[in-house]
């Protein structure tokens, strides 16, 4: 708003509440803000919620043949105990003599049985048919020895570091059959597994002298077959001489001391007997709790040790009971154990089947799961395991959808480490083999960090941790990804929300491009346009630059252009169909897709019009502002009260802009035409953003005149007894622009117009210096050809007066006990804007008052 300065010299101008474009002053840019250039708010798209937990979602464009598959059996032989057993590079040679040995006709991979002292049957512990054939299912051989014998001090051992020869591997196997010969009494088709603890020092003694080598070494990957001999009662698998060897490392052969060995036989041993032989689940997961801890105790975890194949083959074996909480026990452990290659694919499987189901989240909590599964995803390889990481991260994302389970990511850092795997897959290119099956982890990765945004403290890891640049390059990547997109899109969506991440999203040049290239792609994917619309909506908010950078963008209005005219389309198909059909759109809770898009879509014209080049140049462009009128032609405010509101605003916006060719010039009797159905709807909001347009489009002639050919001013002064100062100020902006031309100034007395501006400079001036101005401005124009207060304000002019001299008292109108900002900003509106007004309003007055005393 300005006035134009008064000369003694010259007859005083009128005001107009709009004036050409020009530098402002700041108090004048916050002023137009309100009163002219609007930004626009909507709701972020609604995303339901999945009704199951899937690897990929409904929505997934990814067809079964194409995709991991979510739902799967697991079982004891989904595992591999070879596979974790990293060998050398040496092939051995077949032995020449094999000898027979029991086998069962389901196992062709079986092992040779275990040697096993003589027992008293009645001492050995019985275990139920079910579990016997619960592990004979898996393997007939047994890895637990039937007696344990304590660490001989006297035994021989080989340095790990002594190379494995061919000569050693011969020798060692032939002994170890030789004892197996010797002491084995094959007396059943199966082994059981048995810990005898009454067999006498002198009785082990006995059975140790006959053995015929006394030392022991393990080739790496065959820990727990290749035992001390006369020590340990397990030998190699036959299958596992199958095998080839590949890299001798210094572990290739492991010696353990006498303490790990007293370890395994007093702390683990015994658990692995109970686990083996115990019924109940409560016992099994009781007893995989203090195998854990034990573990643990151990500093077993992590690293390998000499009888690890025996215990996690006794694990495996536990996966055939199908019982959830006892697979959580047995995954945390196996995890915890680094298991490898096959093993590790089917134990994140196992992890990924137990968090689908949502009723474990309770046992989940309650179990530290998360701290596994993020071991995982931290350490893994990620292009060797990436189908194991798959599943990982699947479990991972499941948590995520438990408030409790997203607040321990949180603050475990999940974010952090997620990021990092984002960038490693980031740099994995297209033409790379593993490109496609990464697609299918990044969806798992995507869809966590979604949810994870909606955590404040998870916000601003994302930001300190560079999300943005990283997401924009997994989008520019994996384009023709739509479930990767859409999650990318949703994670910017809900993000772009907040001040500070939208902010670091404008500065990441790249974005504009590749949302621009989205839309084009993908023009009828409702889902994905109108987040993405939603987020250039968020992004030229409050930010000048980013209006200017995405409208600089090549083809930037043409896209919205396209994309409005195939949404627009769209509603007006199905408004047909719903009319064939003869239903009809009523209090609607929610906006159709199409109308989202649509309101999504004016509200980014309406903030890019707030940039004075921009904003010019769209007030010009004939396409724009022929939709937006199309929007009010077609669109009752009863049907999406949102979207014709956001279409007259946007025209508010452009009507600013005084240009040549100005498409809202050429139309304004045709918007006007349009505004006054809004004005005689019910909605109170539809009516104020008609009147706002009024308010810009009133300063031409012909408009002036529509308003009083259909009694507009009538309404116009009614709504300045609204109480309400949004509805005032609008109100009064009409009224001021219609007392600039002299014939019209009279229709202000119709309705007491005097009266009820002076009762709104008197409820609201205090408050609302830009409201007060307004006030004084149509008084100002009002009484120009004044020849006395009585003629002109009538009874008011007292009141008037008084109200006057009491708002230009500085003590008195500006509130002291206000903080230093707040006050400071009424002080620039009173001084700037009101007091120049309003002190001529009252010199004028007084002149004109004093000379009728």
């Amino acid at each position: 708003m300005q006035a134009s300065k008064n000369k003694s010299t010259e007859k005083p101008e009128p005001f107009y509440r709009l004036s050409m474009p020009k530098q402002k002053a700041s108090s004048e840019i916050v002023n137009e803000a309100r009163n002219l250039l609007r930004t626009l708010r909507t709701q972020r798209p609604f995303t339901p919620t999945e009704d199951q937990r899937k690897l990929f979602g409904s929505g997934s464009l990814r067809t079964p043949e194409n995709r991991p598959p979510s739902v799967f059996s697991l079982h004891a032989s989904s595992f591999d105990l070879a596979e974790s057993r990293p060998v050398s590079g040496i092939h051995l040679s077949p032995l020449d003599h094999k000898p027979k040995l029991l086998t069962s006709a389901k196992d062709e991979d079986s092992s040779i049985s275990l040697p096993k002292p003589p027992v008293d049957p009645e001492e050995v512990r019985k275990v139920s048919s079910a579990r016997a054939d619960l592990f004979r299912r898996t393997s007939q051989d047994n890895f637990l020895p039937a007696k344990m014998f304590p660490p001989d001090q006297n035994e021989e051992k080989l340095h790990s570091e002594e190379p494995a020869t061919m000569n050693n591997l011969c020798r060692s196997n032939e002994n170890c059959l030789a004892e197996q010969r010797a002491y084995t009494p094959f007396n059943s088709g199966k082994s059981q597994l048995i810990y005898n603890e009454h067999i006498s020092k002198s009785e082990r003694e006995d059975i140790l002298k006959g053995t015929a080598g006394k030392f022991s070494f393990q080739l790496r990957g065959e820990s727990d077959q290749m035992k001390k001999l006369g020590t340990s009662s397990s030998c190699p698998r036959s299958t596992s001489w199958k095998r080839g060897l590949t890299g001798l490392e210094d572990d290739t052969r492991i010696i353990e001391s006498e303490e790990e060995e007293n370890f395994w036989h007093i702390k683990i041993l015994p658990i692995l007997h109970e686990l083996e032989n115990e019924d109940n689940i409560e016992n099994l997961c009781l007893a995989c709790t203090k195998l854990h801890q034990a573990l643990n105790e151990g500093n077993m975890f992590g690293k390998r040790f000499k009888r690890k194949s025996v215990l996690l083959k006794t694990l495996y074996k536990l996966v055939d009971l199908d019982s959830d909480p006892l697979c959580l026990k047995l995954a945390k452990i196996i995890l915890s154990m680094k298991v490898n290659g096959k093993n590790l694919l089917s134990v994140c499987k196992l992890a990924f089947k137990i968090c689908r189901n949502e009723k474990n989240d309770y046992i989940i909590q309650n179990d530290r799961f998360l701290d596994c599964l993020l071991e995982v995803l931290r350490t893994e390889d990620l292009q060797k395991n990436n189908e194991a990481l798959l599943y990982c991260m699947g479990a991972v994302k499941f948590m995520s959808g438990n408030a409790v389970l997203l607040n321990e990511m949180v603050n475990k850092r999940a974010v952090e480490m997620l990021l990092q795997l984002m960038k490693q897959i980031n740099n994995i290119k297209e033409n790379d083999t593993h490109f496609s099956n990464l697609g299918h982890l990044l969806v798992q990765l995507t869809a966590t960090l979604r949810n994870l945004a909606d955590i404040p403290q998870a916000r601003c890891q994302l930001i300190c941790n560079g999300a943005v640049p990283e997401l924009c390059v997994a989008l520019e990547q994996h384009m023709n990804d739509m479930d990767v997109c859409t999650y990318i899109v949703r994670i910017f969506s809900k993000l772009s929300s907040y001040n500070d991440f939208c902010a670091a999203l404008a500065d990441c040049s790249r974005c504009y491009v590749l949302f621009l290239a989205l839309l084009n792609k993908h023009q009828k994917k409702q889902d994905l346009v109108v987040r993405i619309v939603f987020i250039l909506g968020n992004l030229t908010a409050n930010n000048n630059q980013a209006r200017e950078q995405f409208f600089k963008e090549k083809g930037s209005v043409n896209t919205l252009i396209s994309l409005f005219q195939t949404y627009h389309k769209l509603d007006l198909n199905a408004e047909k169909w719903n009319h064939g059909r003869g239903e009809e759109k009523k209090n609607q809770k929610h906006p159709s897709e199409a109308e989202d898009v649509l309101i999504k879509l004016i509200r980014v014209l309406a903030n890019l019009s707030i940039h004075p080049s921009v904003g010019a140049a769209l007030a010009a462009a004939h396409h724009v502002v022929e939709l937006l009128v199309t929007v009010l032609e077609y669109k009752s405010i009863d049907d999406c009260e949102e979207l014709v509101i956001n279409a007259a605003a946007t025209i508010n916006n452009l009507s600013y802009y005084k240009v040549r060719s100005s498409a809202v010039e050429d139309k304004k009797l045709h918007i006007a035409e349009m505004l006054l159905k809004l004005l005689m709807s019910n909605s109170m909001d539809g009516v104020v953003e008609a009147v706002r347009v009024f308010g810009n489009l009133s300063q031409y002639h012909e408009i002036c005149d529509f308003i009083i050919q259909k009694k507009i001013y009538k309404f116009m002064i009614a709504l300045l007894d609204a109480k309400n100062q949004d509805v005032c100020f609008s109100a009064c902006g009409v009224l001021l622009n219609l007392t600039v031309d002299k014939n019209k100034r009279a229709l202000l007395k119709e309705g007491g117009g005097i009266g009820k501006l002076v009762d709104c400079l008197q409820d609201f001036g205090p408050a609302d210096w830009q409201l007060a101005c307004l006030i004084c401005k149509t008084l100002w124009n009002y009484s120009e050809n004044i020849t006395s207060t009585a003629s002109c304000f009538g009874e008011d002019t007292d009141t008037l007066l008084v109200l006057l001299t009491s708002l230009l008292d500085e003590e008195l109108s500006l509130d002291y006990s206000l903080n230093r900002d707040l006050r400071d900003y009424h002080r620039i509106y009173w001084e700037t804007e009101f007091k120049p007004v309003a002190g001529k309003l009252l010199d004028r007055i007084q002149s004109h008052h004093s000379s009728q005393l």
